[in-house]
């Protein structure tokens, strides 16, 4: 019994966190929308794009700011998840449901911070970007295939950064999206299964007394 009120806590934290992370996937959303009006997956284009946007655009900088805070904020809040999740742990399928996805969540928002590295187009992104292809270039069997998919095949060029544009804001923020909605719905389902268990282990209380 001394259990359930902590088991509660972290339940409860869980699916706060879930809430969290689901409304910081919808902003970063809203605003990479935003901000896909006037930004310019090219070479040259890419940072001429953003500094316009920062400058010229009505609250241009604000939205773009905004769109890095929640970026940042969920993949600490996808961290944060884990470890809340670990420490309440129900091996039942419906925490399955949202160990899995939540996991899988934090890879994609690391992803999404990933993918994002190149798209402003400055020195720091450069060379750090061409230090992660030489990473990824280590990899046994499938380095070159990846350096060959995000590069398209080549240099580091428009390409590239089209390529990562495309990995960054359809595949991998519609994967954030759909899974942080599937981890939200897991740890309410969770809920529900720990109340019917409550009202259950009450039913039977009662009726032996």
């Amino acid at each position: 019994m001394k259990n359930v009120p902590y088991t509660f806590v972290l339940q409860r934290l869980a699916t706060i966190l879930a809430v969290a992370i689901l409304s910081l996937t919808l902003i970063a959303a809203i605003t990479g929308i935003l901000l896909s009006f006037y930004y310019e997956p090219t070479a040259g284009g890419a940072y001429n794009s953003l500094r316009i946007i920062k400058s010229e655009i009505p609250n241009g900088w604000l939205i773009q700011r905004i769109h890095e805070l929640a970026g940042n904020g969920l993949i600490a809040v996808a961290l944060l998840e884990i470890v809340v999740m670990f420490l309440g742990e129900k091996f039942r399928p419906s925490w399955l449901i949202a160990w899995i996805s939540g996991i899988l969540l934090t890879l994609t928002a690391i992803g999404l911070g990933w993918s994002a590295m190149l798209l402003d187009w400055t020195q720091v992104g450069y060379w750090r970007f061409t230090i992660e292809l030489g990473t990824l270039e280590a990899i046994p069997l499938v380095g070159s295939l990846l350096r060959g998919i995000l590069t398209g095949g080549g240099a580091i060029n428009t390409v590239t950064v089209a390529h990562l544009y495309t990995l960054h804001s359809y595949i991998l923020s519609i994967g954030a999206l759909i899974l942080a909605i599937i981890h939200l719905g897991g740890l309410l389902l969770q809920e529900k299964e720990q109340k019917q268990l409550l009202m259950q282990s009450e039913a039977e209380l009662s009726f032996t007394k």
